[in-house]
């Protein structure tokens, strides 16, 4: 019994560590370097989220492809954007991340923006 419990240990281990090694390379910006990038016109900002996430609030003018079916739409994504970097969010910078590792494996140029919409503020105009 311990060896098993052990073992569940470990691995659970070997996946954080995994995890954390494949996720270190994804670029993550700021919002302030999300505006930036926007403003030059050379990214998109992708939502992540569930719908219903999507439906409580959500950055105009991004696209939304729920992480779960990401993988289905991620050629179309390529072809529509290409030479473009999609810059992913969700509701705090997680999922995000791992939407940015996983359109990288597709070779698009992805990034995650950190604290997720829950960071996101609008640019305040200047008067």
């Amino acid at each position: 019994m311990i060896w098993a419990f052990l073992g569940f240990v470990v691995l659970l281990v070997i996946l954080f560590l995994g995890r954390y090694f494949a996720n270190r390379n994804i670029t993550q910006y700021s919002v302030a370097e999300v505006h930036e990038r926007l403003k030059q016109g050379d990214a998109i900002l992708l939502d992540v989220r569930t719908d219903s996430e999507r439906a409580a609030k959500s950055i105009p003018k991004s696209l939304h492809i729920p992480l779960h079916i990401l993988s289905q739409s991620a050629s179309d994504l390529k072809k529509k954007h290409e030479g473009k970097e999609i810059i992913c969010y969700c509701h705090a910078g997680t999922r995000s991340v791992g939407a940015a590792d996983l359109l990288g494996k597709y070779g698009i140029k992805a990034a995650s923006m950190k604290g997720g919409i829950s960071a996101w503020r609008p640019l305040e105009k200047k008067a």
